[in-house]
């Protein structure tokens, strides 16, 4: 015989490439917390159906809890022959207690086994990237309110546009990574039922209560069809998918700061914290936790494509390409956990030039939209002939080398003879940024409610757990 597990049918020893291509402890290691579990939950579920006696529950339970222990305190050895880490444990536990450990798999297989252990991860993880996107949201609106009026440029195709504030540009992050919490909480909540029970791929003829195991395990209900529950993987495709686009999110803030803090703009500092030197230039200053989770948006967004690829064309019900699941996917929720709070610490740590920005938001003629409405609100001028004159008022500012406020009231009443003086009024970037107060505007008085009021809501949201 050659292995315990199924060697019975086996006469001859796997080749030694089987055998390496086939282990899988090396990433399933990492899911023994929610193996043991999961077995001490089946366990006093058999016990209490009858399918074993009390007292091997008992010992069962006794023992895991011994496996448990001595894994957290790194005294346990995996042993990479016996495949994972069912195996692994199993074969400890019948060291600790005989072989009547091997009344555990009693109507389970290691297809639902593992499909439940993932699922324990995934959710897992799910709740400890809630818990650091809501320290990530706390520092956005923190900062954002710091800087409610702090004036700076706002962009399009990279080019200045109009003038906004500090405050909301965080704040637009403070929406994003809402939603990103949203898709979070909606994969969880699919998740959130029990392939245990389902055995190979088709139940089991004993007399087990999967509804009693679900809950013991914290899910909402089992998985109805046993098909279904051994061999989806949807709950880590869809977790994958709202990493890849909280990822994206991240890569984008991370790629302002790499902009903003280059000498060349000025916008913002990094302190010693999160950024490195040259080991050649002595002066460079160099956003490299920036670059970094603009990176590992990369191996994210892999892990999903992965994934995909190898679920597209499996057939029901479990296959070993499945094993492939873990590795990326536990890669991936590891860089972006490193990548969240990576990026809360330079929300924190990032002082705003002040003076540079505001300069920065007066530059390429950014109130010239605020001289457009004021044409049209005063003069009563159609917008798009109000388009028309400010632009030629633009095109000779540019010509003379000033700014708009900067350009002589003569030399705009020479193009609207209609314009007064009252226009500079609504030049200044100040002005600009005050007057705009349509809800989800950039005016100071906005930033501040909205950032007040996600103050309160994330207060609510830690109440609540």
């Amino acid at each position: 015989m050659s292995n315990k597990m199924w060697g019975g049918r086996f006469s001859e020893r796997p080749d030694a490439i089987m055998e390496e291509i086939n282990v899988s402890i090396d990433v399933d290691r990492h899911l023994y917390a929610q193996d043991i579990a999961a077995s001490k939950a089946h366990a006093a579920m058999l016990a209490k159906q009858g399918i074993i006696t009390a007292s091997d529950a008992k010992n069962i339970a006794k023992g895991l809890d011994t496996i448990l222990s001595e894994i957290e305190q790194g005294k346990f050895t995996f042993k990479r022959a016996l495949e994972d880490i069912h195996m692994n444990v199993e074969s400890r536990l019948t060291e600790i207690m005989g072989p009547a450990a091997g009344r555990l798999h009693t109507a389970r297989s290691r297809n639902d086994q593992v499909a439940t252990d993932f699922r324990l991860y995934v959710r897992d993880t799910l709740d400890e990237t809630d818990a650091a996107l809501a320290a990530l949201r706390l520092a956005l609106v923190d900062r954002a309110l710091e800087h409610a009026e702090t004036v700076m440029p706002g962009f399009t195709h990279l080019q200045t546009a109009q003038p906004v504030t500090f405050g909301h540009h965080l704040m637009a992050y403070v929406e994003m990574t809402a939603r990103d919490r949203g898709r979070f909480q909606d994969a969880r909540k699919r998740l959130n039922e029990s392939p245990l029970g389902a055995a190979a791929l088709a139940g089991t003829s004993f007399p087990i209560d999967r509804h009693a195991t679900a809950k013991a395990l914290g899910f909402d209900r089992p998985m109805n069809n046993s098909l279904d529950a051994v061999s989806d993987r949807d709950f880590v495709l869809e977790t994958l998918s709202a990493a890849s686009i909280c990822a994206v999110h991240l890569s984008r803030l991370a790629e302002e700061i790499v902009i903003w803090t280059s000498p060349l703009v000025g916008l913002v500092r990094l302190s010693d914290k999160f950024t490195t030197g040259s080991s050649i230039m002595p002066q460079k200053r160099n956003p490299d936790a920036a670059e970094l989770v603009r990176a590992k948006t990369g191996r994210i967004i892999g892990a999903l494509t992965g994934l995909l690829i190898v679920m597209k064309g499996l057939p029901l019900a479990y296959q070993k390409d499945m094993q492939e699941d873990k590795q990326g996917a536990m890669e991936a929720f590891g860089a972006l956990s490193l990548a969240i709070r990576a990026m809360t610490g330079m929300v924190l740590d990032i002082v705003p030039d002040e003076a540079r920005m505001h300069a920065a938001a007066g530059e390429g003629y950014a109130t010239a939209t605020d001289l457009a409405d004021w044409l049209v609100r005063t003069l009563k001028m159609p917008f798009r002939d109000a388009h028309h004159v400010t632009g030629r008022i633009v095109a000779r500012a540019s010509k003379d080398g000033v700014a708009l406020h900067e350009l002589p009231l003569a030399e705009m009443q020479a193009i609207e003879p209609k314009i007064t003086a009252a226009v500079m009024a609504v030049l200044s970037v100040e002005s600009s940024v005050k007057s705009r107060v349509s809800y989800g505007g950039t005016a100071p008085k906005n930033v501040k409610a909205q950032a007040k009021s996600w103050l309160k809501r994330l207060e609510k949201e830690r109440k609540l757990g």
